[in-house]
């Protein structure tokens, strides 16, 4: 027969280990980190900068490059696409738009910098932290055109309503735009043109288009962008640099 005493510490160590097994139970559930990345083909896996992102995010984080190529903030959401991304259940959402928000593009894309562009910026971070997870805005990538030896800046205005109403919503804004301008402005057009799309080069001259494409990027310019913007969110979002290693090289 047991004693009293040895039942006693068969009890007490049966009662300890429970919450320890509870505890390793949640912790192998617990969802790893998961980064949205919603814009345009600047950001899209095509030919934009989201590709040489998630490609700079440690092993177990979850990158999923929502983008779609020739849409604007109004048109993706529009077509239910922020719906989809929203789905997606992300804890951080990297949002970029204007290419396609441009006057030129079409009524059911064109938005004003300053009134219907802001006002979807702020939808898409209502939105996002309506469901828990933090917004982090993206001014477009600039085009890599130069006139007079400096890069045409023709999205400055779509850049500077990204800033503005980051600053009003007290969200991280990474200046892709004035980043990437300051960086081909030192490079040159020849050097800049090192990072353009060569496969979609191919595919403009089958339809009679110009051969050059100076908005999308090659693999060569998705891994530099993409790093520059990896290293940018660590810098502003200091709590992911466990997930991120991007370096500028």
């Amino acid at each position: 027969m047991k004693s009293p005493m040895f039942l006693l510490l068969v009890a007490i160590s049966f009662w300890i280990a429970i919450p320890a097994g509870l505890a390793e139970t949640q912790q192998s559930t617990t969802p790893k980190l998961k980064i949205v990345l919603v814009g345009d083909s600047t950001v899209a896996l095509g030919g934009g900068w989201g590709p040489g992102f998630c490609a700079s995010l440690v092993p177990g984080v979850t990158c999923i490059d929502d983008a779609l190529n020739g849409r604007s903030s109004k048109s993706f959401l529009a077509e239910g696409a922020w719906e989809r991304a929203l789905a997606e259940k992300g804890n951080y959402y990297l949002i970029q738009f204007g290419h396609n928000d441009m006057k030129g593009k079409g009524p059911e894309r064109e938005t004003s910098p300053d009134s219907t562009f802001a006002e979807n910026l702020r939808r898409f971070i209502r939105d996002v932290r309506a469901i828990g997870a933090v917004p982090v805005l993206v001014t477009s990538l600039s085009r890599r055109t130069f006139r007079d030896g400096a890069v045409v800046e023709d999205l400055k205005d779509y850049a500077a309503a990204t800033r503005k109403v980051g600053d009003e919503q007290q969200v991280s804004v990474i200046d892709l735009n004035a980043i990437s301008t300051a960086m081909l402005n030192r490079m040159g057009q020849q050097e800049a043109d090192t990072f353009n799309a060569v496969d979609q080069e191919k595919e403009r001259l089958a339809v009679g288009k110009s051969a050059i494409d100076r908005t999308h990027l090659n693999p060569k310019g998705q891994s530099v962008f993409g790093r520059i913007v990896a290293a940018e969110l660590v810098r502003l979002q200091p709590e992911l640099k466990s997930d991120i290693q991007a370096t500028i090289q």
